[in-house]
């Protein structure tokens, strides 16, 4: 899977649960994120350090960074949980991430690991065997 086929596959499936998702899927999707929320935060003129001329919208003016941020956010969800589903682990593992330093850890060593090569925790196929059968 190539760098954009994986943005237009986690897209196409923007809130959808269900399913695995590769590794490339996961980690060129996990890179585009990274890169665009860069792009986001350095184009935010309220991300700005500058805290004298933030003025009386402060508090109401969303950022473009945190705009993107909660674009990203359900998609970003639901690719980890597929990630993990094709893992053989179950969803309730991306709760490691609450676990400080740690939990990070445990979830990017859950989300590098190879597909499993019997169905998956929901009942199917992940996408290399079945090509592969």
């Amino acid at each position: 899977m190539t760098f954009f086929e994986s943005i237009a596959t986690v897209f196409r499936k923007y809130a959808d649960f269900t399913g695995v998702a590769s590794r490339p899927e996961y980690w060129w999707f996990a890179l585009f994120s990274f890169i665009t929320s860069g792009i986001a935060a350095s184009l935010d003129p309220s991300s700005g350090n500058d805290f004298g001329h933030m003025g009386a919208n402060f508090g109401l003016s969303v950022g473009l960074s945190a705009a993107w941020s909660l674009a990203l956010l359900v998609p970003q969800l639901a690719v980890t949980v597929r990630r993990l589903r094709d893992t053989g682990r179950n969803w309730t593992n991306i709760f490691w991430i609450l676990v400080p330093i740690a939990g990070a850890i445990v979830l990017i060593v859950f989300l590098t690991q190879p597909s499993v090569t019997q169905q998956s925790v929901a009942g199917q196929v992940p996408p290399q065997v079945a090509e592969t059968s």
